[in-house]
This record gives structure tokens, C-alpha cells and sequence, in this order.
């Protein structure tokens, strides 16, 4: 008999900062046994961005760019691979962001670059798209208070947000779990993440939504 579900091979998990990527593509790489792939985060030009230096924006934007399409274009996935991948980010929040920080002259510019890398990059068989809302994300920054991060405005935070939840309403590049993680804990609640990884393990197609049982709503 034909197999009926193939599990996706290339997870990516994505969302705003402090939403919990990187703590459940943890779990799922190591429940998978797969490789596991962090986004490069030393960007020799971000403390100028934070400090708000005229073009600083820009070589940003390009620097995580390059540094993105790198690491991503020597994944080993497809058909011909054995390999199962699990990122905690995909190569289309370069874009999410240069939106938001970069000027019209610079998009038109990035664009031209960003479209060329884009072609040549795999694409996720399973995106897990986590959702919160600018007040919770905020309580966790405050909560976690790691260098850097403090400035990370208000402002900016919801306006990440907003550019998050307005990219994925129109995704269709791959097979989508969205997760609202305002009432949900992996860290401190463990049947929520055993729950989640039930759900990862078995057939999404399209656009689906994940909602704990024991969660708010999850009965409505």
C-alpha cells in the first residue's frame, strides 16, 4: 500500500521576536533527529540601526540579507535528501523587514537583489507560523530582558506584528500551521507542547490553525 502522508522533510517555524521560535524548533528538531538551523544573528551594522544612523538601515538589511541566503542555500533538502531540516526563520522575513526599516529608493534597490537570491533557495514543505499579540510579546521581552532588545520600541514591536500577520494571511508558498501563543506556554506547560507536536506529526494541507484544548476558545 502507498504511503499516504510523507512528514515534511524542511520545517520552518516563524513569527516575531520572543514569540518562541527558536525554543520550538528546538524541541521539533530534536524530536525529528534533524538538522537544526539558527538564523545568523551577529550583523555588524545593527547597533547603528538601533541608534537610528542615517543608512545604517540599509547595510542592515543587505547584511542579514546575504547572511541569510548563505546559510540557506547550502541546505541539503529534497527529493534526492534523507535529511529532515528544521530553521527558525524563512528567507521571506528578510523582506517583512526591509519593509518596514527601508525607504523607497532602498527597497528598489534590495528588491532586485532579494528576488535574485530568492529563486535560487528551497522552499519549506511546513511553515509553523506562531502569532501573539504586541502585549504579550512585550511582557516577554521585559521578562527576558536580553542586551540589545530594550531597544526595541513599542512602536516598532506592533508595527512587526502587523507586517507578520499581513504577510501570512496571503501565504501560500507552503503548507501553513498558524499557532496563537497568547495562551500557550511550551516552556512552563508541557501538554500544550506535546499537543503541538501531535498536531506537527500529522497531515497539514494549506492553511491550518492550532489551538490547545485546554486554551481559551479552544471549545468554541
Amino acid at each position: 500500500m502507498a504511503k499516504l502522508f510523507e512528514p515534511p522533510r524542511y520545517i520552518a517555524v516563524e513569527g516575531p521576536i520572543r514569540v518562541g521560535k527558536s525554543t520550538l524548533a528546538n524541541v521539533i528538531a530534536d524530536r525529528l533527529n534533524a538538522q537544526r538551523v539558527i538564523e545568523p544573528e551577529d550583523n555588524p551594522f545593527l547597533t547603528q540601526f538601533y541608534k537610528g544612523k542615517p543608512g545604517a538601515a540599509f547595510q542592515t538589511q543587505f547584511a542579514f540579507m546575504i547572511r541569510r541566503f548563505e546559510q540557506l542555500l547550502r541546505l541539503e533538502v529534497g527529493p534526492q535528501s534523507h535529511k529532515a531540516v528544521v530553521a527558525d526563520y524563512i528567507f521571506e522575513k528578510d523582506k517583512i523587514f526591509a519593509y518596514i526599516n527601508l525607504t523607497d529608493q532602498e527597497l528598489e534597490t534590495y528588491n532586485r537583489y532579494y528576488n535574485h537570491f530568492r529563486e535560487q533557495l528551497p522552499v519549506p514543505d511546513l511553515v509553523i507560523y506562531l502569532q501573539a499579540s504586541p502585549e504579550v510579546l512585550k511582557k516577554r521581552l521585559r521578562k527576558k530582558n536580553v542586551a540589545g532588545e530594550s531597544a526595541v520600541s513599542d512602536d516598532y514591536l506592533e508595527e512587526v506584528v502587523k507586517a507578520y500577520e499581513h504577510f501570512f494571511f496571503h501565504y501560500t508558498s507552503s503548507d501553513l500551521l498558524v499557532v496563537n501563543t497568547n495562551d500557550i506556554d511550551f516552556v512552563e506547560r508541557h501538554a500544550d507542547l506535546q499537543e503541538l507536536l501531535r498536531r506537527v506529526s500529522e497531515p497539514i494541507r494549506g492553511t491550518q490553525y492550532f489551538l490547545p484544548l485546554g486554551s481559551p476558545g479552544a471549545g468554541t
